[in-house]
């Protein structure tokens, strides 16, 4: 609010002898002088909030990295340093210049301000797309067996009939192209879209609780994957209930047929030499797509609709496809909810009436809204915590819904029942 519209409140209630003009001008904190681009009074003081850092200076990493408040939230960084030493350790290939390269490069973007601000949130994602790759060479006698006939089975108890076999049993070169839209082009590219709008669209924290959930939920079904590796529908249709072993290679099953139909060698060449081939369950297209409907419903919820036929849109392709059994949608959807939720009680911030792209907000309120009625799933704190960079959120921020403006000096660093004796009898 601009000094005039201050002074013509204050004349209001002058004439009550309450105080006098020049008294409460004395009272009242310095405000930024507005240019005359600033009609109307519209800028706040801390329209920073949504400025993007483009400082190349390490001294004010440093200087931000003094001033972080440690929790036990940074504990995830110790984490991402385990796995990703890990992975590095165990890749033969590329070999060690690429690999210290590689790492060199995330560093120094840790370093500068202008690429902190983007490559810190990124680095769950990145140690997910590490330790996916890394998997590739973890010996076999160091896997657990290969579970062939839980998922058929559960299927059975759940729906009564395999519901990818149904689903694949028709096939036509429509539906294929229909099947391979969502499954092969769509789910590689939407994370980066939906990132992109989101970074124009919605509260300028929202893209970074979005890639740390992404990335996240990746790795916990990773992990998954590799701790509990069932068989997909593809293996049942060539091999059947046959015991399984790490010899075997993957397959695009059903987008084979595309690169027959455009004469490419794309998707074969990419399923058969798949790190993660019996990665079945949870199905992290599922959940990539339930995270994403989730995060944009919630920046844009009239559309949700949308986003809830592209969801449904992509579980059918994963089975037309014999990528998936159902029930591995419904583990992956679960896991991706239950990431979101944790999320959006404890560090997404709500969208505010009347704010149309990132520059019109100049705080932000976390938690779940009060004039709603939703499931806090995750709200575990008895209060007020803070947050920042490091912890998805910012030290200028309260939860519980309530709402603080944002002060130009924050650190940026705050910124075996089902299983038949084959599935364990061949571990390799």
């Amino acid at each position: 609010m601009c000094r005039d519209s201050l002074e013509i409140r204050i004349r209001a209630i002058q004439p009550y002898g309450l105080f006098r003009t020049e008294e409460v001008y004395a009272r009242l904190p310095k405000i930024p002088k507005l240019s005359s681009e600033d009609d109307g009074c519209r800028q706040s003081p801390s329209s920073s909030f949504a400025d993007i850092d483009w400082s190349f200076s390490p001294a004010d990493t440093l200087r931000s990295l003094r001033a972080h408040r440690w929790s036990f939230y940074d504990g995830q960084y110790l984490i991402l340093i385990i796995l990703g030493i890990f992975s590095l350790c165990i890749i033969a290939h590329p070999g060690p210049l690429v690999k210290t390269g590689i790492s060199t490069l995330l560093l120094l973007s840790l370093i500068l301000p202008i690429t902190r601000q983007f490559s810190l949130p990124f680095l769950p994602i990145a140690t997910w797309l590490t330790f996916f790759y890394a998997c590739g060479f973890i010996p076999s006698d160091w896997r657990p067996p290969i579970w062939v006939r839980v998922l058929p089975a559960l299927e059975n108890i759940f729906y009564g009939a395999n519901i990818s076999n149904i689903l694949s049993a028709h096939k036509s070169t429509f539906l294929d192209i229909m099947a391979w839209l969502p499954y092969g082009i769509m789910h590689f590219g939407a994370p980066a879209v939906c990132s992109l709008i989101m970074f124009f669209f919605a509260s300028p924290s929202t893209v970074p609780v979005f890639a740390r959930s992404f990335g996240y939920m990746n790795l916990i079904g990773v992990a998954i994957q590799l701790t509990f590796p069932c068989s997909p529908p593809w293996y049942e249709n060539m091999y059947g209930l046959a015991p399984a072993n790490y010899s075997i290679k993957g397959s695009p099953a059903g987008l084979a047929r595309i690169d027959k139909l455009f004469g490419i060698a794309l998707y074969t060449p990419t399923f058969t030499g798949s790190p993660m081939v019996f990665g079945a369950f949870p199905s992290l297209h599922a959940g990539s797509a339930v995270m994403e409907a989730l995060f944009m419903s919630h920046v844009f919820p009239r559309l949700r609709p949308l986003f809830a036929v592209y969801t449904l849109w992509l579980w059918w392709a994963t089975m037309y496809l014999s990528h998936h059994y159902a029930v591995d949608l419904v583990g992956g959807s679960l896991l991706a909810g239950t990431v979101f939720y944790v999320a959006k009680a404890k560090f997404l911030p709500r969208v505010q009436l009347n704010k149309w792209s990132r520059w019109d907000y100049d705080y932000k309120e976390v938690g779940e809204d009060p004039t709603e009625h939703g499931y806090a799933l995750a709200d575990f704190g008895n209060g007020p915590h803070d947050a920042d960079d490091w912890t998805i959120g910012s030290s200028s921020s309260i939860s519980s819904g309530s709402i603080s403006p944002v002060d130009d000096n924050n650190s940026l660093w705050e910124g075996e029942t089902l299983a038949s004796h084959s599935d364990t009898e061949a571990k390799r």
